[in-house]
């Protein structure tokens, strides 16, 4: 049986190509393709037709942006039916077996002509004839584009304006006005916005819209109306509802207008000769949630412009629109207030949970502490953090856990050299009652407390070596049981392990388990100390300053030039947390508006990378000797050698010099005569 692909072009049906048996039609952008389709869309090899027991296959040949036939995406060798739709792209290709089913011009059979047949007793009989198969099927065009609805436009529609019948103008108006009432941030303005609107839509020169007053709860439930917008065009002004209309109204639920109303003194409605003043009257009532919330009060004083059955029309749209309008007015701003209270409760937890909301610091090591955090937030494995005490360790594994799947978990932490051997391996793993002296309950400890979140354990270089075995044990996912107990159990936690010491040191000697520090050693991140990004000092003191100026009621304005000079010369050897302190110091003893030097309160310790000669060269004159800055250079990597062992490549490491450099400069200073012997 034959078989074609007819291709298209346009809007119309162009190219034909005969399918022959045994040989496979390769569809795609190259040039090389028995069908080039010239589709962006389309991947060089895109897609291939072939036969095999007696029918043709379609193969998507994993192409970049996939192969859909007859709208349906290709997932798998498809069977290919007279009639299908091959869509590569922009482009599309017909299946058929008969040309004449998809160009009936083209054959015998003439499309929406008749042919004339026989039936079975030879009687002729009228056909209709087949139209192409293809006729159905037409490709996606824009005929239109408009990027404003002239409905919402101003000014309204002239009413002079033939080619818009007057309800065409009203349903123009409502649609304009519905829109700008969506966008209303309280009642009065969307009041006078509807107002306005109701103006323009009717014959009318006089109005208001009244609403029920609230209640003691806040809701408009009382009998009481209270203008909330009024209007008036006319010499007269706005005059307010009489009684009957507005009972009658709010009663029934339903709009009404009347012809020559007074009020109910017969005087406030006319004019000083004695004539009404309102000759048509328009009331229709403002429904929220099946409740009559108040009414829209209009009417007209000139006796030529009188209000008809449409202008009612119009009024009670706007009024209901104006209800529907106030609803969500009402819900928003309870979604609102719910947000803001949801923002303070939010607040209130971190901080009693200790939680920063974020980490303070904008200079470029610690954005590489966010990325860092953001990378390995998504994960499971362990983090280890290492850093000087007090650069904020514990704020970075916060960041982590509530940055992670985990947030919604807990996260417990644990100071692992705040406690001894047994009452660390207690907090851990947990005890049971009467397991030693003083275990008088049972004890749930910090690895249940942390399931399904996160336990960080801070000072992990102080575990023993009898915890760390255990430890490690539960790292690996085995079971463990508590102090004193048999039962076995199991949890789900991520460890967070923070440290100030160096854990290779303790590893080299012995005093760390190898195995164990492999297994934290997974992501490693490194929170530098403060005096090693001193671009976040300013933040971090005016962050400092207003945190303790909202909780001593203290209205310090910021530091004095010398104050801010001294904190940045200054070396932090307790880092963040220190300057914690001599901020909340500052802020308690400041006499002036700003905190001057003479309130910070600066230690005179020395930080961990100080060495002892330059802490003495630091120091008082008191026995002072001339020294050139090689033969303190020199002293400096001697020592750093011997600390080391003679450890080349940590020795550069500690000195943050190429061990290439280091190398130079064992030769310059001939510090290798110096090298202790090992006998």
């Amino acid at each position: 049986m034959n078989a074609y692909l007819i291709i298209r072009e346009g809007s119309k049906w162009a190219d034909v190509v005969r399918l022959v048996p045994g040989e496979s039609a390769t569809l795609g952008r190259a040039p090389t393709n028995t069908i080039v389709v010239k589709d962006e869309r389309c991947s060089r090899n895109h897609a291939e037709v072939f036969h095999t027991q007696g029918e043709w296959k379609l193969r998507d040949l994993e192409s970049r942006n996939g192969t859909l036939v007859s709208g349906s995406q290709l997932a798998a060798d498809h069977t290919l039916e007279p009639g299908d739709i091959i869509q590569i792209g922009n482009s599309h290709l017909a299946f058929v077996h008969d040309l004449a089913q998809a160009f009936p011009d083209t054959g015998s059979l003439l499309r929406s002509s008749k042919a004339v047949g026989s039936d079975a007793n030879g009687e002729s009989e009228e056909t209709e004839d087949a139209e192409s198969i293809f006729d159905s099927f037409e490709p996606t065009t824009i005929t239109h584009r408009k990027g404003q609805s002239r409905f919402l436009d101003s000014p309204v529609l002239d009413d002079t304006d033939e080619a818009f019948p007057k309800v065409g103008r009203a349903a123009a108006q409502l649609c304009r006005l519905a829109f700008d009432l969506a966008k209303s941030t309280d009642v009065v303005s969307l009041a006078n916005m509807a107002l306005n609107g109701l103006f323009e839509g009717t014959q009318v020169d006089s109005g208001a819209i009244l609403l029920r007053q609230r209640d003691s709860a806040g809701n408009r439930s009382s009998e009481e109306l209270e203008v909330v917008a009024s209007r008036s065009d006319c010499e007269h002004a706005y005059h307010r509802v009489s009684k009957f209309l507005a009972s009658t109204v709010l009663r029934e639920g339903q709009a009404v207008m009347a012809r020559n109303v007074m009020d109910d003194s017969n005087l406030g409605n006319r004019d000083s000769r004695g004539e009404i003043l309102a000759t048509s009257v328009i009331c229709a009532p403002v429904r929220m949630e099946g409740q009559n919330l108040g009414i829209v009060h209009l009417y007209t004083t000139d006796v030529e412009r009188t209000t008809d059955p449409e202008d009612l029309e119009f009024t009670l749209a706007v009024a209901d629109t104006v209800g529907v309008a106030i609803e969500n007015l009402n819900k928003r701003q309870v979604l609102a207030e719910d947000l803001n209270q949801m923002r303070s409760e939010n607040v209130h937890l971190r901080e009693q949970l200790g939680v920063q909301s974020e980490i303070i610091g904008s200079s470029e090591v610690m954005m590489q502490v966010n990325q860092q955090i953001g990378r390995a937030a998504p994960s499971r494995a362990t983090v280890l953090i290492r850093g000087e005490s007090g650069v904020g360790k514990e704020l970075v594994a916060r960041a982590v856990h509530f940055s992670g799947p985990r947030n919604s978990g807990p996260f417990v932490c644990l100071n692992c050299a705040a406690l001894s051997e047994t009452l660390l391996e207690s907090e851990l793993f947990g005890h049971e009652k009467g397991s030693f002296t003083g275990a008088t309950e049972r004890k749930i400890g910090k690895f249940e407390q942390a399931d399904g979140g996160t336990l960080m354990l801070d000072e992990i270089g102080e575990m023993s070596p009898t915890v760390q075995a255990k430890f490690l044990r539960v790292l690996e996912g085995h079971p463990f049981e508590r102090v004193g107990g048999s039962q076995q159990l199991k949890v789900d936690v991520r460890v967070i392990a923070a440290t100030n010491r160096d854990l290779e040191k303790d590893v080299a000697e012995g005093k760390f388990r190898r195995d164990l520090y492999f297994r934290l050693h997974v992501l490693e991140i490194v929170v530098p100390g403060l005096r090693k990004r001193p671009e976040d000092i300013p933040e971090l003191a005016e962050f400092f300053l207003r945190k303790f100026n909202d909780e001593t009621g203290r209205k310090l304005q910021g530091f004095t030039p010398r104050a801010m000079e001294e904190l940045l010369r200054y070396r932090w050897p307790g880092n963040v947390r220190e300057m914690k302190n001599v901020i909340e110091r500052a802020v308690v003893l400041a006499r002036g508006e700003y905190v001057d030097h003479e309130d910070l309160v600066l230690s005179a310790l020395k930080t961990a990378g100080d060495t002892e000669s330059g802490s003495q060269l630091s120091s008082t004159g008191a026995g002072y000797e001339p020294t050139s800055l090689a033969e303190i250079e020199r002293e400096h990597i001697l020592r750093t050698l011997n600390a080391t062992r003679w450890n080349k490549s940590r020795a550069a490491s500690i000195l943050g010099i190429e061990r290439s450099t280091l190398d130079r400069k064992i030769r310059r200073y001939e510090l290798a005569a110096e090298k202790p012997r090992v006998l």
